[in-house]
């Protein structure tokens, strides 16, 4: 395996992109990047200021004072301008709003710019919806992650009630699919599978299994 391996994982939301990347990572001593938190971050500060998600200057604006830190421990904390936001940027609203956030163009080439940087220093393994196409175009390993819509909805409805968020499958279901539309339709970096990227259906299989067959391939580079 190269040292300075660059590995990324794309796909929608419930793929078990997230879960996947930080055990691959723990096996293979690198750092994660969890470039979603990073979305996340900004769609949670917008949702406590007094702008609206719908104006695209305001947020942009805000983005670019924005200071977003990861963690480098396995505690994986996310810091928003000093402040701990690990468990806030999961909440359902801040789920809801983070795809029209992450569709304007300011703040993608800024989070961009960022999570650029924390791959020089090092190998590392992002996982997002545009890695292998637009953050690390030149990954010396690409995956995109995908399942069924069924189990990718109940997979985040479980990740919710274990959190104390008491939502109906139905909603979760409803949310993803919205979500996955403004993803895929969006004209700045939509989520779509890179030419040279790996296609992993996780329907039905365990997270073992996948980091397995992840760890095979990195083996191979």
């Amino acid at each position: 395996m190269k040292k300075q391996i660059k590995v990324a994982i794309d796909g929608p939301a419930g793929a078990g992109k997230s879960t996947i990347a930080k055990a691959v990572a723990q096996r293979l001593g690198i750092f994660y990047v969890d470039t979603g938190a990073m979305y996340r971050a900004i769609a949670l500060k917008t949702l406590r200021s007094s702008i609206p998600i719908d104006r695209e200057e305001e947020v942009g604006q805000m983005v670019q004072k924005t200071e977003i830190v990861l963690e480098h421990s396995e505690a994986r904390r996310v810091f928003c301008d000093g402040k701990d936001v690990t468990v806030a940027i999961r909440n359902p609203e801040v789920s809801r709003a983070v795809s029209k956030i992450a569709a304007y163009p300011i703040v993608r080439e800024r989070l961009v710019q960022l999570q650029r940087q924390e791959a020089e220093r090092g190998a590392v393994i992002m996982d997002g919806r545009d890695i292998g196409t637009v953050v690390l175009p030149q990954a010396d390993l690409k995956i995109f992650l995908t399942a069924s819509p069924e189990e990718r909805a109940y997979r985040r409805w479980l990740e919710l009630r274990n959190s104390g968020k008491e939502l109906s499958l139905a909603e979760v279901q409803h949310d993803m699919e919205n979500r996955d539309k403004q993803d895929s339709e969006r004209e700045v970096a939509p989520l779509v599978p890179a030419e040279d990227a790996l296609i992993l259906d996780t329907t039905g299989l365990s997270i073992e299994k996948i980091v397995d067959q992840i760890i095979t391939l990195t083996a191979q580079l």
